[in-house]
């Protein structure tokens, strides 16, 4: 099934050169002139991809990429203009134009830069459509997000997969690292398994022997010969986590392996040829460690022929109503619990936090709060963080400037006195209607009537 392709280009010259070029490169193509046209070829069909102007007679390309992505988001564009202009370059880039390029139009160089998009395009899609089995054993976990830094990750995934380059995943701990590196092995062409070596949890001595195996009676206790990981791996990929923490003997050893591609066990004399991939992750930044001389620089730019940053929680709260959701399913079935809906406070609450354990500490918190949880709904209260679930039950997610200031006038505990009894005195002293307003459970509100000695109307 040819690939098909809209362009919207008032040169009628141009357009007509792109539609021969395009039929002759396997695509199905519409070519029209103006805004108008090119939305209503939208209305009637789907395409895969669309080359847009930037200039047209009835508008702007920036204008017509906007509609474009109500009506179709995620459509994959290529804004082409005659104006070298950086900041209309950007601000296509932010409105979703997968590329842009300068005219006068090189069909060769257009090539290159369509091929790209209709590659990130379909990896993107298989690894967002990426879902584990719910009893499945291994670790591998969808990207859950959709702010802009992590739509960015996961291009980035999509790029780097079918490649055979060493990846250095860097990012906070809790982040998600291992999750990427099993999404890119997951989407790669490797027929081999995946194969995980946590760096910093293993001891020196044995690390060297868990990564390239020993032979028979090589030291103590060595009763026979054993495969390392990077034989384990083979046609596969080898993820180093917490790569940062290698020690400087083993940081030379692994370089010659990356570089010869060859290894010998512990003990041994044999050569052994590797073709495993190389994924490794750290929360250090290996090129300040190189400069402080406590990693090697050559094995650090081995490492990171490919570099992807994932984002600290912090940095992308908006994904927290998301992520929440599918971390309680997933922490439900691990505890024999149904999965609870999470209250607007609650989102509130958690959007609040500044996770500075990140994902990891986000799982832990909504774990204790299930355990503990009686009702049919997640409440606030439930939360460890408790100033912040107050906070967010009184005023929801506001600005930050505003809780500053209310902080600075009242105390937490009398912003929640006064909320509960607005709450109250509004439900005319109802506290089933005043427990769904405040998004906590009955005992919750009867705790904090005593405590603050509040009235019922």
């Amino acid at each position: 099934m040819s690939k098909r392709l809209l362009i919207i280009e008032d040169d009628t010259g141009l357009n007509q050169m792109l539609q021969l070029h395009f039929e002759e490169n396997g695509f199905s193509v519409m070519g029209v002139a103006t805004c108008k046209e090119g939305m209503a070829q939208l209305h009637k069909s789907a395409f895969d991809l669309i080359l847009l102007d930037q200039q047209l007679p009835d508008g702007t390309g920036l204008e017509l990429l906007h509609r474009i992505q109500a009506l179709e988001p995620g459509q994959a564009v290529v804004m082409m203009t005659g104006a070298h202009n950086l900041e209309l370059a950007i601000e296509a880039i932010k409105q979703g134009a997968s590329d842009f390029i300068h005219k006068p139009i090189k069909t060769d160089a257009l090539q290159i830069v369509v091929d790209r998009v209709m590659e990130t395009r379909r990896l993107s899609r298989e690894v967002e459509a990426l879902q584990p089995a719910p009893d499945d054993p291994v670790k591998t976990r969808e990207l859950i997000g959709r702010s802009d830094a992590m739509l960015q990750v996961s291009k980035e995934i999509a790029l780097c997969a079918g490649s055979a380059a060493n990846v250095l995943i860097s990012g906070e701990s809790g982040t998600g690292k291992e999750v990427v590196a099993r999404l890119i092995h997951a989407h790669s062409e490797r027929k081999g398994p995946f194969v995980a070596v946590n760096c910093a949890a293993i001891v020196d001595t044995l690390l060297e022997s868990e990564l390239f195996g020993h032979e028979k009676g090589a030291f103590t206790g060595a009763d026979a010969r054993k495969p390392g990981k990077f034989e384990l791996a083979q046609d596969g990929t080898l993820f180093l986590d917490e790569i940062g923490e290698l020690a400087a003997p083993l940081q030379a050893k692994l370089l010659r392996a990356l570089q010869e591609q060859v290894f010998e066990r512990v003990g041994g004399t044999q050569q052994i040829s590797t073709n495993a991939r190389i994924l490794s992750a750290t929360n250090r930044d290996l090129l300040a460690e190189a400069a402080a001389g406590r990693f090697r620089q050559d094995l650090a730019y081995r490492l990171k022929v490919i570099n992807i940053t994932l984002p600290p929680l912090r940095e992308r709260l908006e994904d927290i109503p998301l992520l929440a959701k599918a971390l309680i399913e997933r922490i439900a079935r691990k505890i024999h619990k149904p999965p609870l809906q999470p209250t607007a406070a609650t989102i509130a609450a958690l959007q609040l936090h500044d996770w500075p354990g990140n994902v990891r500490e986000l799982e832990n918190v909504l774990t204790q709060a299930l355990v503990q949880a009686r009702g049919g709904v997640l409440t606030p209260d439930l939360l460890p963080m408790k100033q912040t679930a107050v906070v967010a039950e009184s005023f929801g997610r506001v600005p930050e400037a505003s809780l500053q200031a209310a902080s600075v006038l009242k105390t937490l505990n009398q912003v929640e006195a006064e909320h509960i009894q607005q709450v109250l005195n509004h439900t005319g002293g109802h506290k089933g209607k005043s427990c769904d307003i405040l998004g906590i459970s009955r005992p919750a509100l009867d705790r904090k009537i005593k405590k603050y000695a509040l009235t019922l109307p």
